[in-house]
């Protein structure tokens, strides 16, 4: 049994029934709300390892309420939506979610990517001993899980902070779409190049001026480079 703490925001009050009591029965702790200005209000003070986010809200929708959220925390946010079409995808992602689950989807599925999300949150996915790795004006301290650029600390979410230390391991070296999306998402991840292309466009925008050092290999990877 787990004990981790699910936020689940759905208005369809069926759904969100039958969510509470699968998760329940797995042993997770949930907390649920039918809105999304309830659900930014429950995270904020529930503080979950994760969050289960309806698209489609009565109020503000899932891209606002993501949006939101985010504002405060970094909590792992998994978007379901009936509605299955990439821009809404890339809106997802690129307000924060870091996974997006379309409807209808089975019980076992939606608990596995939990289990992924929940995996990453609990520490770093890097194994080998380096405690940190400069890159140019980027340092990546794997230890405390932070990055500063030109010794200022570069606030990143869980996953933008995943994707850049991946990345750095391998600094001058195109990884694939494959490799990055197993290493920083999962095995079942290997497909979903959307998020690579919204999370590298997210890391550009942080890194400013120093955004060229991400570099991207049209149809095959990203590199991290130190620039000239």
């Amino acid at each position: 049994m787990t004990g981790e703490k699910i936020v689940v925001v759905d208005d369809d009050r069926s759904l969100l029934r039958a969510l509470s009591i699968g998760l329940r029965a797995h042993g997770y702790d949930v907390t649920t709300a039918v809105t999304g200005e309830n659900g930014v209000v429950q995270v904020s003070l529930v503080q979950p390892d994760a969050v289960v986010l309806d698209m489609s809200l009565p109020d503000i929708d899932g891209v606002e309420v993501c949006a939101r959220v985010r504002m405060f925390s970094d909590v792992p946010i998994i978007i379901l939506s009936a509605l299955g079409s990439e821009v809404r995808k890339v809106e997802a992602l690129d307000a924060g979610a870091d996974d997006y689950v379309t409807k209808p989807f089975g019980m076992a599925e939606l608990e596995a990517r939990l289990r992924v999300v929940l995996r990453r949150s609990r520490g770093p996915v890097e194994v080998n001993d380096a405690t940190e790795i400069i890159v140019g004006p980027l340092k990546v301290d794997y230890v405390h899980h932070m990055v500063f650029l030109d010794g200022a600390d570069l606030h990143l979410t869980a996953k933008e902070y995943e994707l850049l230390a991946f990345l750095a391991r391998h600094v001058g070296r195109v990884c694939t779409h494959q490799m990055i999306l197993r290493e920083v998402w999962g095995q079942m991840y290997s497909t979903e190049s959307n998020y690579l292309r919204v999370y590298s466009h997210r890391l550009r925008r942080k890194l400013g001026p120093y955004g060229d050092m991400l570099v991207t290999h049209p149809g095959i990877g990203y590199e991290l480079c130190v620039m000239n």
